[in-house]
């Protein structure tokens, strides 16, 4: 971002509670150094020590022009008073339009499309020397960031993916940069049990809502496929329903259970809807996910279930008690559209129904007063 070729001044952290400050001889800038209260001469390292407080930030950002100063990838990632300063003096420029092109012609979803934007946006943002490139350790230290401030693994293998696709395919970067990614983590899927889904559903006395959340339950539909049904999707001879690019870009077919298109009939008497099963305020645009996951929010406090979930709980839930019935796994990683059987493996660690013909040692102890 600075254009000068100048030597910089260059501000970085020391311990927790000071700061290095690196000036090319120049009177002006001593002058402006020495204004700020509590810096000292540190004359082994021939550099200048501040104390680490908003109070000495306050005073070094109003005698030094941004232009002038660059601040070290781990300073400007942990100090927003910094990055806001420097952001008022330069203009952030990132090439948004080229990715959102590239990542069309490679067919990528709206949803990625607008997530790797939207964190490629925000790493750039974190970068305080734009001109110079992104390097390893800009990439490292951000993400670092993000896991101290307990964004998920997943999350942050995420960005990773999203800025090596920006270097790679809009940058053209001539060598790409090796990243260090987190461990995936384990995390076992929230599920509910089958006499929490009927709680939920009976809860529901709205229609339209009905309709939606029996459909997502009994079809093990993701939010962003139920919300872009069409009528045309549901396979009434073969009682499937054909799922139209869904996640990865795929067709599959899944479920059309005999209580759900009983609902769905019912609905569409009423409702008479045309393009989208389920359209918005616009005729002309289907249900946002926002409004579909705000249905089931209600729905979970009306029937009075404590378990905190989201409405994926319910596609959750659906290859859970499929498994639990008897059902092969590969038939359930068919009905989901897992491109991986071992995404769908990870039910067999929620299902309880073994596990429950387990005996506690404890239970065998006698225990009597």
């Amino acid at each position: 971002m600075n254009n000068k070729t100048e030597a910089a001044i260059i501000l970085s952290k020391g311990s927790a509670d000071t700061l290095y400050v690196q000036i090319p001889y120049n009177t002006v800038h001593i002058q402006r150094i020495r204004q700020v209260t509590g810096r000292r001469w540190e004359t082994d390292t021939k550099r200048w020590i501040i104390p680490y407080s908003d109070a000495s930030l306050q005073e070094f950002t109003q005698h030094f022009d941004a232009l002038d100063v660059e601040i070290s990838p781990e300073l400007w990632v942990e100090s927003e008073l910094l990055r806001n300063w420097k952001l008022s003096g330069e203009q952030t420029q990132w090439k948004r339009e080229e990715l959102q092109q590239a990542l069309k012609l490679r067919g990528y979803s709206r949803k990625t499309m607008k997530a790797y934007c939207n964190q490629v946006e925000r790493f750039m943002a974190s970068l305080p020397q734009i001109n110079n490139g992104i390097s390893a350790s800009h990439v490292q230290t951000y993400c670092l960031s993000l896991l101290e401030r307990g964004v998920s693994h997943s999350s942050v293998n995420q960005t990773i993916s999203a800025i090596r696709f920006y270097c790679k395919h809009v940058l053209h970067h001539p060598a790409e940069i090796q990243y260090i990614r987190p461990k995936k983590q384990t995390k076992l899927p929230n599920v509910m049990s089958e006499t929490e889904v009927t709680q939920l559903l009976k809860a529901v006395t709205n229609l339209k809502h009905k309709t939606i959340l029996y459909l997502t339950y009994s079809a093990g539909l993701r939010v962003g496929e139920v919300v872009r049904l069409r009528y045309s999707d549901l396979d009434i001879e073969r009682q499937t329903i054909i799922v139209r690019q869904g996640k990865g870009q795929k067709d599959r077919r899944t479920l059309l259970s005999h209580l759900a298109w009983e609902i769905v009939q019912r609905y569409i008497a009423e409702y008479k809807t045309d393009r989208w099963l389920f359209p918005g305020q616009s005729s002309d645009r289907h249900l946002t996910e926002r409004s579909v996951q705000k249905v089931f929010e209600e729905a979970r406090q009306r029937a009075g279930i404590v378990k905190k979930c989201s409405i994926h709980a319910l596609r959750h839930s659906f290859a859970t008690h499929l498994l639990e019935n008897g059902t092969d796994l590969r038939y359930i990683q068919e009905l989901l559209g897992h491109t991986s059987a071992q995404t769908t493996q990870r039910y067999t660690h929620v299902s309880t129904k073994n596990i429950q013909r387990i005996q506690s040692p404890l239970d065998r102890m006698d225990m009597g007063d």
